[in-house]
């Protein structure tokens, strides 16, 4: 089957993909599930989509002289280390991801705007020329790996899994199921230390 979009609908689509999986991992969780720090490091699902917010205000606006009007960019020089990657009690869920759907409209005007070989300047960086092309694909690889990070995170909080709702992506199988294939992956990984130990 053909289709008429072009390269840079179907990087835009693959990009809003990302977006969707992102916001999913948030639906149905307390406000503490959408915050609390599930690694050593801090990472919680509400910090990934405030992050993905400044990138993309950054990637598609200001790198192409299109300046996002909304909140602090948290990434900036003047705020604190990861002050992009967790919510402050008075930052709101609705007020996040609101930003963060603002966020993705301007960068879609800037996408529908120019041609894929526009080039644009990363506010930081020795290499900070970048064509829109570039930024396409720097975006969708950085959301995707954030995805990823939310969904593990996700199946730490309360068991879910996959990239959508209906669980198509992801093996099907109960609890039950699921545990007797998380003990074979441990059996087999402590066979696999103790042949090679």
């Amino acid at each position: 089957m053909t289709t008429a979009r072009g390269p840079k609908e179907d990087l835009r689509i693959y990009l809003q993909d990302a977006r969707d999986v992102l916001l999913w991992k948030l639906e149905g969780l307390s406000e503490y599930d959408v915050r609390r720090p599930l690694t050593p490091t801090g990472t919680n699902l509400l910090g990934l989509v405030k992050h993905l917010t400044g990138a993309e205000a950054v990637y598609f606006g200001a790198t192409f002289g299109r300046p996002f009007t909304g909140p602090p960019l948290w990434i900036t020089g003047d705020a604190e280390p990861n002050a992009d990657l967790w919510a402050t009690p008075d930052e709101s869920r609705e007020e996040i991801v609101g930003w963060y759907r603002r966020a993705w409209a301007h960068s879609d005007g800037t996408i529908g705007s120019l041609p894929l070989d526009a080039t644009g300047r990363v506010p930081w960086g020795n290499r900070n020329e970048v064509t829109l092309h570039g930024s396409l694909v720097h975006m969708i690889s950085e959301t995707q790996r954030h995805a990823g990070h939310a969904d593990v995170v996700r199946e730490l909080i309360d068991g879910t899994t996959g990239q959508r709702p209906d669980g198509e992506n992801t093996a099907p199988g109960d609890r039950a199921w699921w545990q007797a294939h998380h003990d074979r992956v441990e059996r087999a990984a402590k066979e696999a230390a103790g042949s090679r130990g």
